[in-house]
């Protein structure tokens, strides 16, 4: 991968949910992302690096729809007076996303969040391609694996030609564990996200990775895709690129926190 994007998603590690010391007092820009697993709110400074922001594992949002409003509301309020804070003065505006071929009159609800946490929606963009926005892909497909979805975006010098959007993510995965190990949903999460419990349950949830893979197999098939991109939360699984490399023919690379790719590009957005 491109060592900048490296540097900046280091960055985003760095900033998001850590102190800020306050000395930035520059033009800001905002993305927010209300997934189904995590919720992202991201500051980028003038030159579109990480400057401050918060994610929080919240269920809020189920399939791109928001269905707990009030708890978004209220979370998103939380972060931006947190981070606010932190840097002294008051965010005004945000860009926000939504998964391809979800119905726009379903999706509105999430720029209607921001609205009701005092942000102004300033930009609502698809999620593949606001991950593009960062990655900067010209030709091959960005594929958001989320906590919820899949969602593919097919780039041909640089424009996206074809976005597409399936059930099947994180929380999949999750449900698999819970049923293998007889654990409840919380604890499968947490199991999910240790490092050292990937290798463990690989074998339990190799089944799922193929699923992604068949997913993103049957949208690239009618393109000429020599790469594929992956981001969102749940990319960031051990062996989740080797499986979709393996059901696509296609070589899938995974950038470093790639939980950070897509709220940073939509807040390139604003």
């Amino acid at each position: 991968m491109n060592p900048e994007l490296d540097k900046i998603l280091d960055q985003a590690e760095t900033a998001l949910n850590n102190n800020s010391n306050g000395t930035y007092h520059g033009p800001v820009h905002v993305g927010v992302d209300l997934g189904t697993a995590y919720t992202v709110l991201v500051v980028l400074d003038e030159n579109y690096y990480p400057l401050a922001g918060r994610y929080q594992f919240a269920e809020i949002v189920r399939d791109g729809l928001v269905v707990d409003f009030i708890g978004a509301i209220n979370l998103v309020r939380q972060m931006k007076a947190e981070v606010e804070q932190e840097l002294g003065f008051s965010l005004e505006t945000a860009a926000t996303s939504y998964p391809p071929g979800v119905p726009m009159a379903e999706v509105k609800a999430t720029r209607n969040v921001l609205i009701a946490a005092d942000l102004e929606c300033s930009a609502f963009v698809d999620e593949p391609t606001a991950a593009n926005a960062l990655l900067q892909v010209q030709d091959g497909a960005v594929v958001d694996v989320g906590g919820g979805t899949t969602g593919i975006a097919i780039l041909n010098k640089g424009e996206v030609i074809y976005t597409a959007d399936e059930a099947t993510g994180g929380t999949h995965f999750s449900l698999v564990i819970a049923g293998a190990m007889g654990v409840p949903f919380a604890q499968a999460e947490t199991m999910k996200k240790n490092p050292g419990q990937q290798k463990r349950l690989y074998p339990i949830i190799r089944p799922v990775m193929q699923k992604v893979g068949s997913i993103v197999a049957r949208h690239i098939e009618p393109y000429d895709v020599h790469k594929i991109y992956l981001v969102g939360g749940t990319s960031s699984m051990a062996g989740l690129d080797e499986v979709v490399t393996e059901m696509t023919g296609v070589e899938a690379i995974t950038p470093t926190r790639p939980l950070f790719v897509t709220p940073i590009g939509i807040a390139m957005h604003d």
